[in-house]
Formats: structure tokens, sequence, C-alpha cells
């Protein structure tokens, strides 16, 4: 083994993802991405000895660039080996959210804390590891809708890494169908539930939303998590009215303080009314009930 490796990042879009994760993947050791939600853009890094494999590495890039029309800037810096393995899990430390969870990456082996649900994630696949306001909002509302709604049918729309459907699996005990459009979230979100224990509860599958036959098979729902964002939130609008039960509870995030009213107002002409809000930073939390 090198005492150095190279390590290689870039940022992407969304739909330029999968090809720019290859590209890396044909040379490189190891790849690690993970997802800015304020911005919706992916950070790609990948490390691989130093000096190999170049031309093979530029021709892959160059590939990727053709077939996507993006042409992202490249750094390239050496690491220590042990380094950039380290700067991967310094950037996602263990988070105590609300009262009942914590939050923490495989790579923490320390005691779990009394009294507190522990979800734990790959640091390396992160859609969604507890740090965004969002998220928090959404493990927050959930542990304060569990003081008084018992849900027995819960769904989970743009699931991510399923730290929502596994928080629910655990907190509730209840089984939880996930769903996200990007298939590797599924297959993550799946990996995470077998990680943390709840793997027959969590079944999280590719799906376009309500569109799908599955989720509307499985409705009413007596929970819906929608941790999106605020112009799709509107859109289906009618559709989680539809698809909740009388009494039943929707927890939406994704959206800016300043795009609250904008979906709230779209939801309560779909019928729900507000049962709760959270503010965190310039992020809000919504937390609607069907009558």
């Amino acid at each position: 083994m090198p005492e150095q490796l190279d390590c290689i990042a870039l940022t992407v879009p969304a739909d330029a993802l999968d090809f720019f994760e290859a590209a890396l993947g044909s040379v490189c050791r190891a790849v690690s991405f993970f997802h800015n939600e304020d911005m919706d853009i992916w950070d790609i890094q990948g490390v691989k000895e130093r000096g190999a494999h170049e031309a093979e590495l530029e021709s892959a890039l160059a590939v990727a660039e053709m077939v996507t029309g993006v042409t992202p800037t490249i750094t390239r810096a050496l690491v220590p080996v042990g380094g950039w393995l380290a700067r991967t899990k310094a950037a996602f430390p263990e988070q105590t959210i609300g009262r009942r969870f914590v939050v923490r990456g495989t790579h923490i082996n320390a005691p779990e804390i009394p009294g507190r649900i522990t979800l734990t994630l790959d640091a390396g696949l992160a859609f969604g590891t507890g740090e965004h306001n969002s998220t928090r909002g959404c493990l927050i509302a959930l542990e304060r809708v569990a003081q008084y709604h018992r849900p027995r049918h819960i769904l989970d729309l743009g699931t991510g890494s399923g730290i929502l459907a596994i928080a629910a699996a655990k907190l509730l005990r209840q089984r939880v169908l996930a769903s996200d459009i990007d298939s590797r979230a599924a297959r993550v979100a799946n990996a995470n539930a077998k990680l943390n224990g709840v793997a027959g509860l969590v079944h999280a599958i590719r799906a376009d939303g309500w569109m799908d036959k599955r989720i509307k098979r499985n409705a009413p729902y007596d929970l819906v998590f929608a941790n999106i964002l605020a112009r799709p939130l509107c859109a289906m609008a009618h559709q989680l009215g539809e698809g909740l039960a009388p009494g039943g509870i929707a927890i939406l995030a994704g959206l800016l303080t300043t795009q609250a009213n904008w979906v709230l107002s779209a939801h309560r002409r779909a019928g729900l009314v507000l049962e709760d809000r959270l503010a965190d930073g310039a992020w809000s939390i919504l937390t609607l009930r069907k009558p």
C-alpha cells in the first residue's frame, strides 16, 4: 500500500450522478457520494493509487461528460491512506435529535445512549443523514405525533437513506412502505433497514410517488412522510388528501419557511388542516391532519 492516495472530487447535478460515479468507480478503490439537499447537487469523491490509471480515468470522465453534457470542475489532492476515510467519517458526526433519537454512522462504535433510539447509517452513502434541517425537523415532528397518534399503516415518500422510515419502524414498531424515485436510494434504504434490525418492518421500493400502483393499492395511510420539495408537495396535495385515512397525519418537509404558506394553502384545499408547525433555520416542517 502506498502512503498516499489520489483523491478525485467533483460536483454534479442529480441526473449526471450515475455516469460520473461509474467513471470514478472504474478506476478508484472506493467512491463516496453525498447529497447537498439545499442545492440539489451531488458531491462525489474517489480514491486510487497515486498516479495509477490516469489514462483510463481521463477517458471515463470524458465519456461521462459527453453523455451528460455536464463538465464539472475536478479537483485533485493527495491524502494519507487513512485520511480519506477519516475525512468521510468526520463529515458525519453523531447527532442527538429531539428527545428520542440519535443518528450515527457505521464508523461510530461507542455504546448507545440510554433512553434514545439509535439510527445507524452508512457514512459513505449519504441520501439523508439527519444533518439537514428538514430531516431533523421530521424526526422531531414524528416524536411529537407519537405522543397522541398510533398509526398502523405508514408511508415514507422520497425515503432517501430510509432514515424516517427506520425511525418510525423503531419508534412505533409498525410496518413502513418507503419509496423513492431513485432506485439507488431504495437499495440504500433497504440496506440501512437491515443494518438497523428492521428489515422485516421497512420495505423500500423504487416508485414515482402516488402514481405507483403499489402505493395506491396500500392506501389509505395513517401516517405519511413527504420530505421532498415545495413544488412537488403542492402538486401532490390532492393525492395525499385522498391517500390519508380519516384522522391520518402527514409530515411535510423540504420546504423553505418562505414557501410554507403556499404549501399549506394547497393542502387546505385538499381538505387537510394544520396540526403543528416547526421551523429549523430557513426550513419549515408542517404536520397536517385529515379530519
